[in-house]
C-alpha cells in the first residue's frame, strides 16, 4: 500500500514538473517575409515591427509567464519559397503560430500548409480576400482589398471630384487584381467611368507604352494597382510624358524606397493605407518614438501592422491560457475591441478579416512623407 501511494506521488510530481516545464517554454513564433527579393522593404519593416513587439512583451515578463521566441525565414518574395519555408517552420522549428506575409500571393501559397497543420497563421498585411478563405486557422490584422478599393473610389469620386479613371496593374498579382476590381465596381456604382485598363508583368521596367495608351483615353486620374517598386517608376515615366493628373494607389506603395524611385513625380498622389505616423493619438506617437529609438527610422504601415499582429497574438494567448492550436484559433477569432496602433479592430468577421478603418494619405515628396488626409470607417 505504501509503495502504491509513493508511486502515485512520484507520478504526480513528475507530471506537475513536466507541466510547468512545458508552460515555461518559450512560445515559438514563425515568421516568413521577403528579406532579399523585390519587395524586401516590406520584409524588413515587418520583421522590425515584430522584433519591437516581442522585445517589449518579453521585457514585461512574457505572456502567462512564457517568453516569446521568433524564427524568421526569408521567402525571397516568392510563393514557391513561401511554401518551403513555412513547412520548415512547422516541421523543423515546431512553431505554434505563424506571422506572414505582406504580399497576398505569398500568403495564399503558404496558407494551405498552415491550415493543414492546424497552425494559426496571422497575416499582417495581405489584403486579398482569398487569403483567409483558405481555412479557419488563417487570420489577418489588416483590412481587405474591398475595403481599401471602395474607400479610394469614394475618395476619388466625392473628395477629388474625379469622373474618368484609368488603371495600370500587375497582370499576375492577386493584390493588383483585387484592388482594380473593387475600385472599379465602386467607382462605376457612384457614377464614374473606367476609360482604360493596362497591365504589366513582374520584369517590366518600361511602362511608357501602356501610359501612352492611357493618355489617349484622357483620364482625370490613374490608379496604379501595384507595389512601391513599380509605382515609383510608373509615376516618374508618367510625368515625363506630361501626364500631370492625380495618381492613386493602395497600401503597397508604402515604403521608403518609393521616394527614391519616384521623387518629385509623386506629387499630386494619394493612397489608401492602414496607418498614419502623423496621427497625434498618444498610442501612435508613443509607438513611433519607440520604433525610432530602436531602429533609427520611422515606422511605415508594414511595421505597425506587424507590431499589432504580435499584440493581437499576445492578447489571444492571455485569454486562452494556452497555445494549443484549437484554443489559440478560437481565442484569436474572439478578439474584440482591440486598440492597436493601426486603429481599433472591433472584431474579426466570419472570414477572420479584421474590421477596422481605412485612412487616405497624400504624398509629399519634398519631405518624403505620407500625410494624413481622411478616414473611412468600416
Amino acid at each position: 500500500m505504501k509503495k502504491t501511494i509513493l508511486l502515485i506521488l512520484l507520478i504526480s510530481l513528475f507530471s506537475t514538473s513536466t507541466f510547468f516545464a512545458q508552460t515555461n517554454e518559450p512560445i515559438r513564433i514563425g515568421v516568413f517575409a521577403d528579406m532579399t527579393g523585390a519587395t524586401s522593404s516590406f520584409g524588413v519593416a515587418t520583421t522590425n515591427g515584430i522584433k519591437l513587439a516581442v522585445k517589449e512583451i518579453n521585457a514585461s515578463g512574457g505572456i502567462n509567464g512564457r517568453k516569446l521566441k521568433i524564427f524568421i525565414e526569408d521567402n525571397q518574395g516568392r510563393p514557391d519559397t513561401s511554401q518551403i519555408v513555412v513547412r520548415k517552420l512547422i516541421n523543423e522549428k515546431k512553431v505554434e503560430v505563424i506571422i506572414g506575409d505582406a504580399a497576398s500571393s505569398n500568403s495564399l501559397a503558404a496558407a494551405p500548409i498552415a491550415q493543414e497543420a492546424k497552425i494559426p497563421m496571422i497575416s499582417p498585411a495581405s489584403t486579398h480576400p482569398k487569403v483567409t478563405e483558405v481555412g479557419d486557422y488563417i487570420f489577418r490584422t489588416c483590412f481587405i482589398d474591398p475595403a481599401q478599393g471602395t474607400a479610394m473610389a469614394k475618395f476619388a469620386f466625392n473628395g477629388l471630384k474625379l469622373r474618368r479613371v484609368a488603371f495600370i496593374a500587375h497582370i499576375n498579382s492577386d493584390y493588383s487584381k483585387g484592388l482594380e476590381a473593387n475600385f472599379e465596381a465602386e467607382f462605376i456604382k457612384l457614377g464614374g467611368k473606367v476609360v482604360s485598363k493596362q497591365s504589366y508583368s513582374i520584369r517590366d521596367a518600361d511602362f511608357k507604352g501602356q501610359l501612352v495608351k492611357i493618355r489617349r483615353s484622357k483620364p482625370d486620374a490613374i490608379y496604379i494597382a501595384g507595389y512601391y517598386n513599380e509605382a515609383g517608376v510608373i509615376a516618374k515615366q508618367a510625368r515625363q510624358l506630361k501626364m500631370m493628373m492625380p495618381l492613386l494607389g493602395g497600401d503597397g506603395w508604402d515604403s521608403p524606397e518609393l521616394w527614391k524611385l519616384g521623387g518629385e513625380a509623386l506629387s499630386n498622389s494619394y493612397i489608401t493605407n492602414h496607418f498614419a505616423d502623423d496621427n497625434q493619438a498618444e498610442e501612435v506617437q508613443s509607438f513611433v518614438s519607440r520604433y525610432k529609438a530602436e531602429f533609427n527610422d520611422k515606422p511605415d504601415s508594414l511595421a505597425a501592422l506587424a507590431y499589432d499582429s504580435i499584440y493581437v497574438l499576445a492578447d489571444a494567448v492571455r485569454r486562452a491560457k494556452s497555445t494549443g492550436s484549437e484554443d489559440l484559433r478560437d481565442s484569436i477569432a474572439a478578439t474584440k475591441d482591440f486598440n492597436g496602433v493601426t486603429g481599433k479592430i472591433s472584431r474579426f468577421d466570419l472570414s477572420r478579416n479584421a474590421i477596422k478603418p481605412v485612412v487616405v494619405l497624400k504624398l509629399n515628396p519634398k519631405t518624403s512623407r505620407f500625410v494624413y488626409n481622411s478616414t473611412f470607417e468600416p
